[in-house]
């Protein structure tokens, strides 16, 4: 039985540093990408979004692994939506 008991406060620090670990790092981790997915299903035609390389383009037609955009009145291309980092809120 004080084996037991040796063996569980010997882990505790360790198993205090992994609760810390989670609220302060994957947590927070996760409630972004979940914001960034439900951002991504909601583009609509006419949203205006900032690529991760940092062209600023309307969304023209979204698409299920595409996403058709406007980059000014004559360029037209397809973004994957992994490359889309936020949509612009005006």
């Amino acid at each position: 039985m004080q084996n037991g008991g040796h063996i569980l406060t010997s882990l505790l620090p360790l198993i205090v540093l992994f609760g810390i670990f989670y609220f302060l790092v994957i947590r927070p981790q996760q409630k972004q990408a979940k914001a960034h997915k439900e951002m991504l299903e909601a583009l609509k035609k006419g949203d205006k979004i900032i690529t991760n390389g940092g062209l600023i383009c309307e969304v023209i037609k979204p698409e299920k692994d595409f996403i058709k955009v406007k980059l000014n009145d004559e360029n037209f291309v397809k973004i994957s939506r992994e490359y889309i980092a936020k949509k612009i809120d005006e």
